[in-house]
């Protein structure tokens, strides 16, 4: 069993609770209008030609050799499987997370919830927490925002809260389409019904994957929409804030 790695990042800080090794898993099956890495969609690692650091087809043993160069730096955080979405490699994940857990390594798994079906919910047997995106709760905005339905990503949140894992949720706020009250108030209540929610993670919308398109010969799908602002994300964050009783970053 080998696993396709789009890149390695030995010393992350922004992909779960403290120091972490970062895995970034090759494939995608949504099309998010806001995706910084286009280069993560396909299955394969075939063909365009920026992947990142460490990127290639490994087992799990050679991935969890990977991770224990850098155990010591880990300590105080662990190992986060990111993408792409980890979770179209269910079975390899599965098991270099258990290797990880053998290893007493604390194990993230940041997943956009659009795999829903068994050999996905095995991995959570080796999870200690789930970031979970939600991309918009307007049903009428969902598929064309991001090429799927809303159903799966309810169906994990609703199974996150039935076993009790420990979750965050992540948001990624878009100026003119995820900014609005309305949008943002739905996410709130949302939220609120889950009490293995622990933290919301805000993230302001930027264009730094703009090149990667033009690389690729894809167009931009939001040409002309600006960047949220740091005033207006420390805005919305204040907002969540009077609404939830959880840590709002």
């Amino acid at each position: 069993m080998k696993g396709r790695i789009n890149q390695l990042e030995s010393f992350g800080t922004v992909d779960g609770p403290g120091i972490r090794f970062v895995v970034f898993f090759q494939g995608c099956p949504l099309r998010c209008q806001f995706c910084h890495n286009p280069d993560t969609w396909e299955p394969t690692l075939d063909g365009f030609d920026n992947k990142g650091k460490g990127a290639g087809e490994f087992t799990p043993e050679q991935l969890m050799a990977e991770v224990l160069q850098y155990k010591n730096y880990i300590r105080t955080g662990g190992v986060t499987a990111s993408g792409g979405e980890p979770l179209m490699q269910p079975e390899f994940l599965r098991a270099f997370f258990k290797l990880c857990k053998e290893e007493g390594i604390h194990t993230c798994l940041d997943t956009s919830g659009a795999i829903y079906n068994q050999k996905a919910l095995d991995v959570l047997e080796f999870t200690d927490l789930v970031m979970l995106d939600i991309k918009t709760l307007d049903d009428t905005l969902h598929e064309s925002y991001t090429g799927a339905t809303r159903k799966n990503n309810h169906q994990w949140m609703e199974h996150l809260q039935e076993i009790k894992k420990p979750t965050w949720i992540r948001h990624v706020v878009v100026p003119t389409i995820t900014d609005r009250e309305e949008r943002l108030l739905a996410i709130a209540d949302y939220i609120a019904r889950y009490s293995c929610v622990e933290r919301l993670e805000l993230l302001g919308y930027h264009i730094m994957g703009k090149a990667k398109y033009r690389k690729m010969g894809i167009p931009y799908p939001l040409e002309g929409i600006p960047p949220l602002s740091p005033e207006k994300l420390n805005e919305i964050r204040e907002f969540f804030r009077k609404r939830l009783k959880i840590k709002v970053m």
